[in-house]
Formats: structure tokens, sequence, C-alpha cells
């Protein structure tokens, strides 16, 4: 059998059922109050790496920066010795993993047929960018806001999440074309 055939014959395991999924996700979020004390979140993964590279090429200015310091801590340990990073590092392993398993992993670029490749791509980055801008602001990330926020009743995470789903499904309205 030729590489062609195989591809066409292998067929990938269904996706799990989100509801199982949403539950599994509810106990991960529970048992991080329960061992570590705080919820899950991301951002702040990408705040300590950044404080940690900077803090190698420019010590002084990380030391008298007032957000980058409250990453440093005391100094007696690394800003990537943050629980968040091993969180992000997990997440990103687990993904792996699971895509492995399910027989998901493909190298290619989800686009509808109206948008070219250097596109959706630039599109992809533009709103990374602005997220992870949003996330500074916020002083949080989605997941953080959604998951941990969201969990506490908090009501600015609440209207949080109400905005991002309303912005989600008003500008997916203009962009339904390009994936036609």
């Amino acid at each position: 059998m030729n590489q062609t055939e195989n591809e066409n014959t292998f067929q990938p395991k269904p996706y799990s059922n989100p509801y199982l999924a949403g539950i599994g996700l509810g106990l991960v979020l529970l048992l991080s109050f329960v061992i570590m004390g705080r919820g899950l979140g991301a951002s702040g993964a990408f705040s300590s790496a950044i404080t940690a590279a900077l803090d190698k090429l420019s010590p002084e200015h990380v030391k008298s920066n007032e957000f980058y310091s409250e990453y440093l801590g005391d100094g007696t340990k690394s800003p990537l010795k943050d629980w968040l990073v091993f969180e992000v590092i997990g997440v990103f392993a687990g993904g792996l993993l699971s895509g492995a398993l399910a027989g998901r992993i493909k190298k290619g670029i989800e686009k509808g047929p109206r948008v070219s490749n250097s596109s959706r791509l630039l599109f992809a980055f533009i709103g990374g960018a602005l997220m992870g801008f949003g996330a500074k602001l916020a002083r949080g990330c989605t997941s953080g806001q959604a998951l941990t926020g969201g969990a506490l009743l908090n009501v600015g995470s609440w209207a949080f999440m109400m905005c991002v789903f309303a912005g989600a499904y008003a500008f997916a309205y203009f962009m339904r074309r390009q994936w036609q």
C-alpha cells in the first residue's frame, strides 16, 4: 500500500464528548484551586518567560521596573519556576499527546477558500497580538477570566465573557464570506 492510499484510508478518532470534556476541565480547575491555591490562566507564563529573558539581558532594568520586578519576586528563584510556566508546558504537551493518540496531527492552514495562506497567517498573527495586548491590559488572559474568574463568580469576568461572545458573533457576520 503506498502512502496516498494509506492517507485516504486512515480515519482520525472522533472528538471527545464536549460535556464530558467540560466536566473534566471543571475538575482540573477545582484541583488547581485545591493543590495550588490558584486558578488556571496562561498569560502569566509568557510574562514570566519574558521577565527571565530580560533579566539575563538587563538585570538592572528588570529590577527597577515595577511590572517585571513583580515576576522576579524576592529573587530567590527564577521566574521560569512559576507554576503557570509548567501549566502552559503541560497544556502544550497534553495537546500534542492527545492529537497524536487521536491521529489528528497534520501540517496545514485552516482557512476558507477566499483567503490566501499569507492573509490567513497575517490575520492570525494580528489577532494573537491583539489578544496578548488585551490580556496585559486586563491583567489576565481569556482563559483566566473565563475559567477562574467565572468559577469564582466575579461579575467582571462574567461581563467580560458576555462581551467576548457578543463581539465574536457580531464580527463573525462580516467574516463569514471568507469561510464559504
